[in-house]
């Protein structure tokens, strides 16, 4: 993408509005702190004090909006007392220019790398620096510096204290979550009546699992219907796939595949009814058709062999998602039969809760993330770089023109300065169009009404309690609102309007210039490292299915763990992997990783990886089943074909699978007498290395790529021997 046209699409993206679902009780909440915070220090202490106490309680409640799993009221609380050392070392510092300067700049880069714990880490951190540049200009001493953080701390501490008093649909994120998870996979059933290869997006599980890791107070005050239904969901997907897929056993038209389509919407039935039950805290209502669909007998003769296995564990599945997610009911102390089956086939049987340290215990493993960011490829530390200079030589700037306020600027810079290209070009626009915007209708209220101090406070708590309501709808909005809440309150603090306006504007475009330069000269672009993390992901996903044969091989050994733990850091790779395409796209550099077909088609290939190894889990042998050698022989080439596969991916060569063609040889060969291979893992294994095939495809030049998948797109499914053709094939057969 060339330059002028990323600067179009990120412009686009930072001037976007969204409709989102609204929050007014939550919003009416923070101004209410803020306007408790405002008035009070207005009344008491006047405007100056009034006007520190506002970026306090301002920040706090914004924190209580951000993305993360914590308790709201630790989140208010580590954002107003951050605020408050932030406040206090820029008043002690800020008479020595020599000093201030070098010290923003630190300040700056520690909180770029802040990004390494999390994006709500790095953004209250930048919100730190930002303070440390707006409250300078207020007369500063070492007593008032002290004054002025207490009253920070104090906002804090008040919109902390009314998330705590005055709580508004409590767990309400983690219900959200754990039903959207539910939705999700109700959604996935329905989809696969249609296409039975469909794909699967992990992600609200991912997030549902997030929102699983709790606080021990958090766990002990967990409602009944938060604590078990997520596990079953995780193990509900892989039987849909393998009840839908035609390669298992069920043709693709006839009386079973309408009993499967029953089933699948049946069970989409149940999903959804759980979700609502889950959302809103109120019984799973299911209608009796549905029950009927999934009692009746004709299933089991309509169905057989791995198909009917899939069945009678979706129904015992569906059975324990209804228990564990009514609040009528307890916590799952009864696993029903097929499900204690499926928890004999790796799958664990009841989701363990799991407890998040207290930050003090977490403070080595966030130093390790910093260290590990510390290196000159890494994006993090190069953010930390581009914000720290950008801050120092910002407010340098500021201060040799002649507009007073120099922290304007270098304000802007912190604040729309992100780890990524796109996001940090599209905010620099949102930012400056929603400042115009902002700043002159707030000044023409200004001008026009005359407001005396009291009314401008009130309106600067209307233009915060605003930015709260609408600031999920996009960032052009957020900074409209924010503007004029920063005109209103400079307004209380006696700051001349023509002054303000004209300042603000012409800074603030600065600000957002300094910005995009200092990407375009020090970047961290994704496109040179796609295939670095294309081989990242391949990885994980052939150690997630080489993990699945290995528990094949030898079903006495326990690999549930393995199995899961390898499942969970393929879909977080693929997560990685797919955000950084997305990345990649919007950046206007020439082409040095990926083409977009490859990238796709690579990606596309992933998921068959994974679908297949999901697949083979929804059949794990029990412990009593014979082993299966040639699995664990067909794993062992797997693995070391997919490091060497790596290698060369990072080489700029297509992988080659020699090694695993060769053990699906040796397997069929072994495949006489009473050794006779699974016939589930032997399908698994075709399908697999169908699956390799493709991913090389994809890495090869455009028209072999372009050949290799147009056979796909007509075949949509891999075709899988029947039995009948798998006989005829062995050595001996006639």
């Amino acid at each position: 993408m060339s330059w002028l046209n990323a600067l179009a699409e990120t412009s686009r993206s930072g001037l976007k509005v969204e409709r989102k679902r609204l929050v007014p009780l939550v919003a009416l909440r923070g101004a209410a702190g803020l306007a408790l915070v405002v008035l009070l220090s207005l009344g008491l202490f006047g405007p100056n004090v009034a006007a520190s106490s506002a970026f306090g309680a301002f920040s706090a409640a914004i924190a209580t909006f951000q993305r993360s799993w914590r308790p709201r009221p630790l989140l208010a609380l580590a954002s107003g007392f951050s605020l408050a050392v932030s406040t206090f070392l820029g008043y002690v510092c800020v008479v020595h220019l020599w000093l201030f300067v070098p010290l923003l700049m630190l300040w700056a880069f520690v909180a770029g790398m802040a990004w390494a714990a999390g994006p709500t880490a790095g953004i209250i951190a930048a919100s730190n620096v930002s303070i440390v540049m707006v409250t300078v200009s207020l007369p500063g001493s070492v007593v008032s510096a002290l004054g002025h953080a207490a009253v920070i701390a104090a906002g804090g501490i008040v919109q902390a204290g009314l998330v705590w008093l005055v709580p508004i649909r409590r767990w309400g994120a983690h219900r959200d979550a754990l039903a959207d998870a539910l939705a999700a996979v109700a959604d996935y059933a329905r989809r696969l009546r249609q296409d039975p290869v469909a794909d699967f997006d992990p992600e609200p599980l991912m997030e549902a699992r997030k929102a699983a890791v709790l606080t021990p107070g958090q766990a002990r005050r967990r409602p009944v219907e938060l604590r078990g239904p997520r596990g079953v969901a995780e193990r509900i997907r892989p039987v849909l796939a393998s009840l839908a897929d035609p390669g298992f056993g069920v043709p693709a038209e006839g009386p079973a595949r309408e009993r499967v389509r029953e089933l699948l919407y049946a069970a989409g039935t149940v999903l959804d009814a759980c979700a609502r039950a889950v959302r809103r805290g109120e019984p799973v209502r299911v209608p009796a058709a549905t029950k009927a669909v999934l009692r009746t007998p004709d299933t089991e003769e309509l169905l057989s062999g791995p198909p009917l296995r899939a069945a009678r564990r979706l129904r015992a599945l569906l059975d324990d998602v209804r228990d564990t997610a009514d609040p009528r009911g307890e916590a799952p102390s009864r696993v029903p039969d097929d499900a204690r089956e499926t928890a004999a086939h790796g799958m664990p049987a009841v989701t363990r809760t799991r407890t998040r340290a207290p930050l003090s215990q977490q403070a080595a493993g966030i130093a390790l993330l910093l260290r590990l960011q510390l290196r000159r490829d890494s994006p993090v530390f190069r953010h930390g770089v581009r914000i720290s200079v950008v801050a120092g030589v910002g407010y340098l700037l500021g201060s040799l023109l002649p507009l007073g306020h120099p922290y304007w600027a270098p304000l802007t810079s912190v604040m729309v300065m992100r780890p990524d290209f796109s996001q940090t070009y599209a905010r620099a626009a949102g930012r400056f169009t929603g400042t115009l915007l902002g700043v002159t209708l707030a000044s023409l209220v200004v001008r026009l009404a005359h407001p005396g101090t009291e009314l401008l406070a009130w309106l600067a708590v209307l233009g915060g309690g605003l930015m709260y309501l609408l600031m999920r709808t996009g960032y052009v909005v957020a900074q409209f609102c924010v503007s004029m809440y920063v005109v209103f309150l400079l307004g209380m603090a006696g700051t001349d309007l023509e002054q303000t306006t004209l300042e603000r504007i012409g800074l603030t475009l600065v600000g957002g210039l300094l910005a995009m330069l200092a990407y375009a000269l020090y970047p961290a672009w994704e496109a040179p490292r796609l295939r670095g993390r294309l081989a990242t992901a391949l990885l994980a996903h052939t150690a997630y299915a080489a993990a699945v044969f290995r528990a094949y091989a030898n079903p006495s050994e326990d690999r549930s763990a393995q199995v899961r733990k390898d499942l969970l850091a393929a879909r977080d790779s693929r997560s990685e992997w797919q955000e950084a395409v997305e990345k990649a796209r919007d950046e206007p550099v020439r082409q040095r990783g990926l083409s977009r077909g490859a990238a796709d088609e690579a990606d596309e290939a992933l998921a068959a990886i994974a679908r297949v190894a999901m697949l083979m889990e929804a059949h794990l042998p029990g412990r009593g089943s014979p082993p299966l050698p040639p699995a664990d022989r067909l794993a062992d080439a797997l693995e070391a074909a997919s490091t060497r596969a790596a290698r060369d991916l990072r080489e700029r060569s297509a992988p080659r699978w020699d090694a695993v063609r060769a053990a699906l040889g040796n397997w069929d060969a072994e495949g006489s007498g009473e050794q006779a291979p699974d016939r589930v893992a032997r399908k698994g294994a075709g399908m697999l290395v169908e699956a390799l095939e493709g991913f090389s495809a994809a890495l090869a030049p455009p028209k072999r790529r372009r050949e290799g998948w147009e056979g796909r797109e007509r075949e949509k499914t891999v075709r899988v021997p029947s039995a009948e053709e798998e006989e005829a094939r062995r050595p001996g057969a006639e």
